[in-house]
């Protein structure tokens, strides 16, 4: 009853807009009302202040017949055409949906927002979030009644200084991959797993039991977090850039875990193993145990390599990796935030349209109902590796963190400096460079 109560307040908006609109001479076209900051809960009426003329100025064109308008990639468009029916339907208001490359949306709102040509909703990545809310691009918006059937870490990812400004879809995320025919107890802690990989290599049952690319801090964050370690300190308000943790006594631990496992011989110091190099080892056989995502799973179908997936050890705590959410977006100079909002909470916040959407692209889903009827075992066991991780940062400063990161990792990988000397410089490259933006 409530989301229909604001459906119908927004018709009576945009009616009474266009009657205040109306021209003072026969023909004249009225004026489009200015649409209030995102920021900003839109009035039922227009501020005194910022009334709509009495007549339009000769250059406007009269506005176009209000609808509801989308930016999707080709594999969301369709199941959003198919609800814009229904909403259509229901309300009598078209819905509009251009298909776009998904790398091309955030770019191109970017610029057709301010202009007032955007959409009025799109879909996105949790990740574009610092970039878009501090260019005042997006509209805060609510999950409605179907709040509590989201995934909280999947709603944590679109919370920006303590607003909401997603609705969740999709989540992503890796696992822990290892051959049950040579792994017959998965390891439940690193330590567990450092006495499996002697036991393994001195039998002469493997080559390397573990194996991971040099460096690459985004997939070393969960065994950083099985630690204790950390990125930025995360609070009710999300991540807070003063509160750096790759120092942090739980980070300095895993990687002197890294570096011992690195001075037993369990890892190849200067190997320089890449993506393609650890898949290729760990589908000939001559590794056991990786962590890798779900866009590996064809190849390691492909190769017959005997898998499974589960989730990743811990050690002090259970591990956290990093989790990146798609969801859906409202633009911030969108003249329909109501009918945005409506949309979203009404047709799209449903188990029919979720389930639509992961049938399409089939990826854990956000929305719980949908999530836990996963018949994809790899893909229910990916979701549930990442049922308690953490967003992938969305703030700023997280770009000063990837490259003194990897750049620790790498020199303890190649033997080249002490764990908590590497960590502890590359803490101070990224105070350095956060103060200095």
């Amino acid at each position: 009853m409530r989301n229909r109560n604001i459906i119908l307040l927004s018709l009576l908006v945009v009616i009474a807009m266009a009657l205040t609109a109306c021209p003072a001479q026969p023909g004249a076209a009225p004026a489009a009302p200015t649409q209030p900051p995102a920021q900003e809960a839109a009035p039922t009426k227009a501020p005194a202040e910022e009334a709509a003329p009495t007549e339009a100025p000769a250059e406007e064109a009269a506005p176009a017949e209000t609808a509801l308008t989308i930016w999707a990639d080709d594999t969301r468009a369709p199941i959003l055409e198919e609800l814009g029916k229904q909403f259509e339907a229901q309300y009598g208001i078209p819905v509009v949906v251009t298909e776009k490359g998904f790398g091309n949306i955030r770019d191109d709102l970017k610029v057709a927002g301010p202009a007032g040509e955007g959409p009025d909703i799109i879909i996105g990545a949790h990740d574009w979030l610092g970039e878009l809310v501090e260019n005042g691009l997006l509209a805060e918006i609510e999950l409605g009644d179907a709040a509590d059937q989201f995934l909280p870490a999947a709603v944590q990812a679109f919370i920006y200084d303590g607003k909401l400004y997603g609705m969740p879809y999709a989540t992503e995320n890796v696992a822990f991959v290892y051959n049950p025919e040579i792994v017959e107890q998965v390891p439940a802690t690193w330590s567990e797993l450092t006495e499996l990989a002697a036991e393994l290599e001195s039998a002469g049952v493997v080559k390397q039991a573990y194996i991971r690319q040099e460096g690459d801090p985004y997939h070393f964050f969960p065994i950083q977090t099985a630690f204790g370690g950390y990125v930025f300190g995360l609070t009710e308000q999300g991540y807070d850039p003063t509160d750096v943790g790759i120092d942090s006594p739980g980070s300095i631990a895993a990687a002197t875990w890294l570096d011992q496992m690195y001075k037993a011989g369990h890892l190849k110091a200067g190997s320089a193993v890449d993506y393609d190099i650890m898949h290729a080892a760990f589908e000939n056989g001559d590794a056991a145990m990786l962590i890798t995502g779900p866009w590996a799973l064809p190849r390691i179908r492909e190769s017959g390599v005997p898998y499974a997936v589960t989730t990743i050890p811990g050690e002090v705590q259970p591990a956290q990796p990093f989790l990146g959410v798609q969801g859906f977006m409202i633009n911030a100079f969108s003249k329909n935030l109501l009918l945005a909002q409506t949309f979203l909470q009404e047709f799209v916040a449903t188990e029919e349209a979720m389930q639509a959407i992961f049938d399409a692209d089939p990826r854990p889903s956000a929305f719980l109902p949908v999530r836990e009827k996963i018949t994809d075992p790899d893909l229910a066991a990916f979701a549930a590796a990442g049922e308690n991780g953490l967003a992938m940062p969305a703030i700023p400063e997280m770009s000063a963190v990837w490259s003194a990161w990897g750049d620790a990792i790498v020199l303890i990988s190649q033997q080249r400096e002490a764990p908590d000397v590497a960590f502890k410089n590359a803490a101070a490259q990224i105070r350095a460079a956060i103060a200095g933006n």
